[in-house]
């Protein structure tokens, strides 16, 4: 079915904005893939906030020139489906590659981070990036750690000289 121009320039402009304000891209081809197989994956996307998209390849060229995701349009051939990450870098590749698992059709084919062309046996690297809140917390412990253990250690002197003092009375009450 043929797309009119100003559907043509409709779709560009949405894909533009979506690239515009991504962290991460992940392209896949899925060739072979049942319809209601995609409309989970559609779902699972929207639930983690990752913009899933099937475009033309020609107009996904045109949506990503100028934008940090130039790079991903030498990898462009045969049907592609292409997911950015809006709020947590790993979020479409982890979304896509738990969809990979379950289906075999299913190809990731090329990931892109800061403008850089990743091959899609990276997707491991991005996938296992910390979310936002698991970032937090990991720095919160890493920060929390020095002064627990200043508290242990200024904990302990007391400690010390209580056991020492108890051992000189059982020394005493020995001896006599």
């Amino acid at each position: 079915m043929a797309i009119r121009l100003e559907e043509k320039k409709q779709i560009v402009s949405e894909v533009n904005q979506a690239a515009n304000s991504a962290l991460s891209a992940v392209l896949a081809d899925y060739h072979g893939v049942a319809v209601g197989s995609l409309t989970e994956l559609r779902k699972t996307a929207r639930e983690n906030n990752v913009y899933l998209r099937v475009v033309r390849n020609t107009l996904l060229k045109k949506a990503v020139a100028g934008t940090e995701f130039e790079c991903i349009q030498e990898v462009l051939v045969g049907p592609t489906i292409l997911a950015f990450s809006q709020e947590d870098p790993g979020a479409a590749a982890r979304v896509l590659k738990d969809f990979a698992k379950e289906h075999e059709a299913f190809e990731i084919t090329a990931l892109s981070v800061g403008g850089k062309l990743l091959d899609a046996n990276q997707i491991d690297v991005l996938a296992k990036l910390p979310t936002h809140d698991q970032a937090l917390s990991i720095l919160m412990s890493v920060m929390l750690a020095p002064v627990t253990k200043l508290v242990r250690t200024m904990n302990e002197v007391p400690s010390k000289v209580t056991r020492g003092v108890a051992a000189v009375r059982d020394q005493k009450q020995e001896a006599a």
